[in-house]
């Protein structure tokens, strides 16, 4: 077997699976409510599903392309000029089709890291845990950059050693951040691109939370729009990642795309060849539908604003929490461990989180996801409620 492997952490949620099972049984008059995971729970739009049916006849009888439905890529980058209000990127040479973002993130890093060359790979402390496991089986080593709170959970680049630059193959970002909610500003990306011109790393984006915001006239910035504003029109060594699992509450349909610098894009669809990641005709119809339209997401996060209105006066009797930027997480500090919290919680009030020490590592002498714990505002507006209520009398009872 790879002996890289053994270097593999347990998923944040196996971790929290045996936690949980030594946690007891909860109170039987009090129905489940998992705020955990990240699984979009909203409606798939009809669209969407139609669009699939429709294509089902004929859309199994042929192998895809590796590189995508040429239309799809067209409507793409139609999407994503008309998002970031920037020329269309070329979709022949700049936009490829993935198979979500998780799988794209993975096999991105199989690809541009040099498993003889002592690489590193950049990520931040806490992050979605796809990071490390891919940086870890190409060959690479993960650095660890943590979220200061005091920047809003920004990484603090100026922390990082110059012999860590130097061995540095790519960096990953994710904006809107997982787990707070933070965005990355346009004088953030600009120093990010600065390091990047002088020590000649990659860097990846990852946009699966772009479409997940608060404040409807105040879309996040993103990576490629970023570049543009700059004066970067290349998206020279930047690769964006983005899926439609949010977006469009399809995270079963595994849809995406990656979008930047055709010079990396070109090895990419190399590897993807012999990889045999290629999108179904099926789902490539189904994806097209997506991004054609707007009035489903926008609804989406209306949905979300209504979760974080009613949530977050209810917490903040009890927690120090504030409503995030964009995604549908809230980062709420606990006031003892974290996994003592979440370990309780569920076995008092039947209410499942995440500890925030599960999505991080211990780096430069502290793990900066301890004391914290995500919550997921994904199930139906009544049972975020109800879990808040529920979390807040817990939170009283215990302090």
């Amino acid at each position: 077997m790879n002996p890289r492997l053994d270097a593999l952490q347990p998923y944040p949620f196996e971790k929290l699976r045996q936690l949980l099972a030594g946690a007891g049984t909860p109170p039987s008059g009090l129905g489940p409510i998992n705020l955990s995971i990240g699984e979009p729970k909203h409606d798939t739009p009809q669209r969407v599903a139609q669009a699939m049916a429709q294509a089902l006849p004929g859309g199994l009888a042929a192998y895809p392309p590796t590189k995508g439905e040429p239309r799809l890529r067209e409507v793409i980058a139609q999407w994503i000029g008309k998002r970031y209000g920037i020329p269309l990127p070329d979709p022949d040479t700049q936009v490829l089709p993935v198979l979500g973002s998780r799988e794209a993130l993975f096999s991105f890093t199989q690809t541009v890291v040099d498993p003889g060359a002592d690489d590193i790979v950049i990520c931040p402390n806490p992050f979605y845990q796809i990071y490390e496991g891919a940086a870890v089986l190409a060959g690479a080593t993960p650095y660890y950059v943590n979220a200061d709170a005091a920047r809003n959970f920004a990484p603090d680049w100026s922390l990082v050693p110059e012999d860590i630059w130097r061995r540095t193959r790519m960096v990953l970002v994710c904006s809107p951040g997982n787990p707070a909610g933070n965005v990355m500003s346009l004088d953030d990306w600009r120093e990010l691109f600065a390091l990047s011109d002088r020590h000649g790393f990659i860097i990846g984006s990852d946009e699966c939370y772009s479409e997940i915001y608060l404040n409807e006239t105040a879309p996040p910035l993103g990576a490629l729009q970023a570049a543009v504003q700059l004066g970067r029109p290349d998206f020279k060594r930047l690769i964006a990642f983005s899926s439609l699992s949010k977006r469009s509450n399809v995270p079963g349909m595994r849809s995406g795309f990656v979008a930047g610098d055709a010079s990396l894009i070109a090895p990419y669809l190399l590897y993807r060849t012999y990889h045999g990641s290629a999108m179904s005709p099926v789902v490539a119809a189904a994806s097209i539908a997506a991004w054609t339209d707007e009035t489903h997401v926008r609804d989406n996060r209306r949905l979300y604003r209504e979760k974080f209105d009613a949530v977050v006066p209810i917490l903040q009797r009890a927690l120090n929490v504030t409503r995030p930027a964009a995604s549908f997480y809230l980062w709420a500090p606990t006031p003892g461990p974290d996994t003592d919290f979440a370990r309780d919680l569920y076995a008092q009030c039947a209410v499942t989180v995440l500890p925030g020490s599960y999505l991080a590592r211990e780096a430069h002498g502290v793990n900066p996801g301890a004391g914290r714990v995500r919550l997921a505002l994904v199930a139906p507006l009544a049972q975020c409620v109800d879990a808040a209520h529920r979390i807040a009398d817990f939170v009283k009872k215990t302090i």
